[in-house]
This record gives structure tokens, C-alpha cells and sequence, in this order.
């Protein structure tokens, strides 16, 4: 009896190492320590397909005449030029695995270069925003931001950490709808790997009002079907008045809610973890104090860019802001509907409905097929003004 009981305990625990084998993905400090059987692979213009052992071997490239007297592996093909209103096919990779890290620099308008992501077999994109906006670089301006999902280092170096699970394969173009060529240095890292099965699809959604109507609430989303978790808000607020903005208050409408949220925040810049309306003490040379925005950059929050005009043509105040719902996924298994208010001041003490600039970046993973995304705004309605 005891031996059929031990037999039966060493099978259960044999079962139990297997069934822990690491399968490379969710890397982090507390499991970095540990070997799997995943492959590691990265695309990029010295290697477009990503194949073993074939990185840099181009003879002609970009980088083809500053190589010339070098040659071949000598940074031959360090970039790619994407012609004016044509689409690239940046990534291209069959198999099951995970996209890990992005990293670019596009030149040219980033609002004008769309970057798109193809997950398996679909049709239509999961990803779909303009390149500056989905890396929260919405106004076409660097500024710096170091988060646990987007890092942007000087100058201009955009890069994505979202985990990205593919079954099938997985494809990215950019398109660039400027009437002049850019430039693109581009490196995608990625692992193949199996994907666990309740492993959702990475998705991202760009829109923009400008202005917003009269007593209308944003929408940022309102097209998700299915069953997943809302991760991040991307926000590119352009204040048309003067005065505070951020009253308003984001909702989240889930499995069927209809008038009223399950979730509500209490306004814009509690939602984006900050507090009373960003500001900050600060003092002037000559010791008198005065209040200002004080831009942060947090691992899941920030009021990372503040661009407050130069007082004579380029009067428009401009912020962007993120929060990335990583330690608090919003899940939901049906669907979701996103929602926020525009609110300022007007006298007597009474929230003023405001009619301001709003572009937003949302993202979620779910399972299933996306419902349908609205369409792109066209190239005037994208365009910073």
C-alpha cells in the first residue's frame, strides 16, 4: 500500500515540473534567474525576417555609403525609407510566440505615420493609431517618459514593452500618408514560444474630437467585445480656454452597463493618479512663490508633457498623460465602454462643459475577434494645429 502511495506522490510531483517548464514570456526580476525553451529572434533593417545567423549581411542599405569603404556587416542597412503615402511591412513572423520590445525613431510628422498590428489570420488591425500617439508622443514633440510599458529617450527613441501573444503569426506595417518620404530605424524583438491558451490578443485604439460638441462626453472606446482587460489610457488633451481642464471624470461601462458606469473616477488628473490640478509650488528668483503644472513620469503614471506656448503664435496649452492599469487590470467579459467628461470653471462656482482638443490611445487584451474600429480620422483631421 505505501508503495503504491509513494509511486503515486513521485507521479504527481513528475507532473507537477512539467507542467512548470517556463515558457519564456513574462519575464521579470523574480523569474529572470530561470532557462526555457523559447527562442529569441529580432527583426530589424540588418535583418528582415529575423532568421538565424543571417543578421547583417545586406550590401546595399542606407548606411550603404557611409559603409563603402568597410563592407559587408558594417551597418549597411541600418534604416529603411518609407515613400510618401505608401505602407511598409515592418514585422512579418509565423509561429506561435510574443512580441517583447519595440524600439524606433521615425522620422517625419508622427502623426502622419500609422502603425497597424495584424494578429494571426485577421483582416482587419487589433493596433491602429498613429505612431507618435500610441507611443504617447501625440503633439509631434519629444519629451521624456519612463514608464513600465512605453519609454521615450532622448532624442525621439520610442519604445513598447507591452507583451504582445501571437498564435499563428503576426504582421506590422506602417503607412505613411505625408506627402514627403520618412525615414525608419526600427528593431522588434520577439520569442517563439507557446502561449498559453487564456492568453488574450493585444489591442490599441487611436480617436480624436477637435473640438469636442458642446456637452459631450469623449468617447474613447466604445467597440470592445468580448471578454479581457482594459490596460491603458493614453491622453492628448489640448485646452481651447483658458482656465483648468481636468474635472471631468472617466467612466467605464462593462458587461451592459447603460447610463451609469460600474466605474468612475472622480476627474481627469485624480484618474491620471496626480491631484489638484497638477500643480505645484514653485518660487520665482525674486522669492515669491507662484503655482505651475509639474510634469512626472511614473512606472504606471504621468503628466509627462506640458507645452505651454511661447505667448505669440503658439498660444494653444497642450498635455499629455498616461496611466497604465498593470497592477489593476479593468477586466470585463463581455464588453466595455470608455467615457470622459470635459470639465473646467465658470463663475459662480459651476463646472464649465468644455469644447477642447482630446486625442486618445487605449489598450486592452481580449480573446476572440475585435469588434469593428472606427475609421481613421483623415490626414486634416489628424494634423496638430
Amino acid at each position: 500500500m505505501k508503495k503504491h502511495l509513494f509511486t503515486a506522490i513521485f507521479a504527481l510531483l513528475g507532473l507537477g515540473a512539467a507542467a512548470q517548464q517556463y515558457d519564456g514570456l513574462s519575464s521579470s526580476m523574480g523569474n529572470i534567474f530561470r532557462t526555457s525553451d523559447a527562442v529569441s529572434r529580432s527583426i530589424s533593417p540588418e535583418n528582415f525576417k529575423g532568421e538565424k545567423g543571417k543578421g547583417g549581411m545586406a550590401t546595399t542599405g542606407t548606411g550603404a555609403a557611409a559603409s563603402r569603404d568597410l563592407g559587408q556587416t558594417w551597418k549597411v542597412s541600418p534604416s529603411v525609407i518609407i515613400k510618401k503615402h505608401t505602407t511598409y511591412t515592418v514585422a512579418e513572423i509565423d509561429g506561435s510566440g510574443a512580441i517583447q520590445h519595440i524600439w524606433m525613431t521615425p522620422t517625419g510628422n508622427w502623426r502622419y505615420s500609422i502603425i497597424r498590428f495584424y494578429w494571426d489570420d485577421e483582416t482587419t488591425p487589433s493596433v491602429e493609431a498613429p505612431v507618435g500617439d500610441f507611443f504617447c508622443m501625440g503633439w509631434g514633440k519629444y519629451s521624456p517618459l519612463t514608464s513600465l510599458a512605453v519609454v521615450v529617450n532622448p532624442g525621439s527613441a520610442f519604445n513598447c514593452y507591452w507583451p504582445m501573444p501571437f498564435r499563428k503569426k503576426c504582421r506590422i506595417t506602417m503607412e505613411n500618408i505625408d506627402d514627403e518620404d520618412m525615414v525608419l530605424y526600427y528593431q522588434v524583438d520577439y520569442t517563439l514560444t507557446k502561449v498559453p491558451d487564456d492568453a488574450g490578443y493585444f489591442h490599441a485604439q487611436f480617436r480624436r474630437i477637435n473640438p469636442l460638441p458642446y456637452k459631450k462626453d469623449y468617447v474613447l472606446v466604445d467597440s470592445i467585445r468580448g471578454k479581457g482587460q482594459y490596460v491603458g489610457t493614453y491622453l492628448a488633451y489640448g485646452s481651447n480656454k483658458n482656465g483648468w481642464w481636468g474635472e471631468g471624470e472617466i467612466k467605464f461601462f462593462m458587461d451592459g452597463d447603460t447610463k451609469y458606469p460600474t466605474i468612475i473616477g472622480t476627474g481627469t488628473e485624480d484618474y491620471f493618479c496626480g491631484s489638484y490640478n497638477f500643480d505645484s509650488r514653485k518660487k520665482r528668483p525674486d522669492g515669491s512663490e507662484y503655482t505651475d503644472y509639474t510634469e512626472f513620469s511614473g512606472p504606471y503614471t504621468g503628466l509627462h508633457q506640458v507645452i505651454r506656448g511661447d505667448g505669440h503664435y503658439n498660444v494653444g496649452q497642450r498635455f499629455g498623460m498616461y496611466r497604465w492599469h498593470i497592477a489593476d487590470p479593468i477586466r470585463f467579459e463581455k464588453n466595455l465602454k470608455v467615457t470622459l467628461q470635459a470639465l473646467g470653471w465658470r463663475s459662480g462656482g459651476r463646472y464649465l462643459p468644455l469644447q477642447d482638443d482630446i486625442a486618445s490611445v487605449v489598450f486592452w487584451y481580449q480573446t476572440g475577434q475585435h469588434g469593428p474600429f472606427p475609421k481613421l480620422p483623415a490626414k486634416d483631421e489628424l494634423e496638430v494645429n
